[in-house]
């Protein structure tokens, strides 16, 4: 028989040590859990393990897919009856990710001491944000981190994906809008000034849209600098503007009313709030709570971020999730209908569910939808200035050939 070291969780969430006696370290595993303990650490007295410490000061950016992966496999291995401290430690050992390494450390440090693994993950706000540590939370307390650990990576693989889909059908448009504005700027500061100059040795008079594209290219050209100094200013002053909470309010507003667009960004952050509340309330997080997560997560927006602290104060008041929502009118109508159905049925998070697939459904589609329409628009488009340029720069040639022959 061999003594083992144990650092456990009860189903208080209490961190409690002690020793015990097993033939082996599975037994000691199957011992302590019997009893409904929550590993944190277990070592045998015969060979003692320390967390290695790492400094954070240098902590780089951590990537999406690295937590993605991080709880991913830190669920595995506690499903697989890996004490926390081990499982935390191998990760951090092994991830290619120097920021998740240096965090990882620390958290690994902190949880062995005998520190709630959300109360360490909580101490590194820049990569686990409020809805990590509430998620983690509730986990402990309910004795299902691994699933709950399943259930954050799910949630930010689907975030993922569908920003990886806004990305892709925005990246080529993107790129042909510049190349085509390249060409015209190319035309508009070269080719035009060249032809003016020219008709202006024959001293002939222009047509209007000769003239009118003259008048560009000459502001242009010979007053770039003083474009891009208004175009500065004016980018400082919108941003000054839009620090206030009313130029905050002015902004989203002006983005929501935009035609086409506006309900395509209001659909994305829909479908982030049903599929952020479902996980929330799927993992044991408290409606309360789970509303005051979503503030955090709705922290850039500050339309949402009113309406969901005006949820909150509803609901501690006692009114029902639905009733509050519908009374803030940030989500669509049948949106809330399907949430008070679900409240009735006491099936609120696959009604979220249900909905925020939706949500995912009808992005999908506009994202394929866009790709597809604004190709040809944007060829179109560019091509019918150029060729508006040309004809405006051929007019006048027209003319003087024409009095030539005369």
């Amino acid at each position: 028989m061999s003594q083992f070291s144990y650092v456990v969780q009860d189903p208080r969430g209490e961190a409690v040590s002690g020793t015990l006696e097993a033939g082996d370290e599975n037994e000691a595993v199957a011992a302590l859990q019997s009893k409904g303990y929550f590993i944190l650490s277990l070592s045998s007295k015969d060979t003692k393990t320390s967390a290695k410490g790492v400094s954070l000061s240098k902590a780089a950016k951590v990537a999406q897919q690295d937590l993605i992966f991080f709880s991913e496999q830190l669920s595995t291995l506690l499903t697989g009856g890996v004490p926390l401290v081990r499982a935390l430690s191998l990760l951090g050992e092994h991830t290619n990710s120097p920021g998740l390494h240096a965090v990882v450390g620390a958290v690994t440090q902190d949880v062995s001491r005998g520190t709630a693994l959300y109360k360490a993950l909580s101490k590194h706000p820049a990569i686990f944000d409020t809805l990590w540590v509430s998620l983690v939370q509730a986990g402990e307390m309910g004795g299902q981190l691994p699933k709950v650990l399943r259930q954050i990576a799910n949630y930010l693989t689907a975030q993922s994906e569908l920003r990886g889909k806004i990305m892709t059908a925005l990246a080529y448009p993107a790129v042909l809008a510049c190349m085509s504005g390249g060409v015209l700027a190319f035309f508009v500061i070269h080719i035009v000034p060249v032809f003016a100059d020219i008709f202006k040795q024959f001293h002939i008079k222009l047509p209007v849209l000769t003239q009118m594209v003259v008048s560009t290219s000459e502001l242009i050209v010979h007053h770039l600098g003083l474009i891009i100094f208004v175009v500065i200013g004016g980018y400082m002053a919108w941003k000054s503007y839009t620090s206030t909470d009313a130029g905050k309010i002015a902004k989203w507003n002006l983005i929501f009313g935009v035609p086409f667009f506006g309900e395509f960004i209001k659909d994305i952050l829909v479908e982030r709030l049903l599929t952020t509340l479902s996980t929330l309330i799927e993992s044991g997080v408290s409606i309360l709570n789970a509303i005051a997560v979503l503030e955090g997560v709705f922290s850039a927006n500050i339309i949402f971020q009113i309406a969901l602290s005006a949820i909150k104060v509803d609901v501690a008041a006692g009114k029902s999730i639905s009733a509050a929502f519908r009374k803030s009118a940030v989500l669509p109508p049948l949106v809330t209908e399907m949430m008070f159905m679900g409240e009735e049925s006491g099936k609120l998070p696959d009604m979220l569910q249900t909905m925020s697939g939706f949500y995912r459904l009808q992005i999908d589609q506009f994202t394929r939808r866009f790709t597809a329409i604004i190709d040809p628009i944007l060829v179109v488009g560019i091509g019918g200035l150029v060729g508006v340029i040309v004809l405006a720069v051929f007019m006048p040639i027209f003319k003087m050939s024409t009095m030539g022959g005369k």
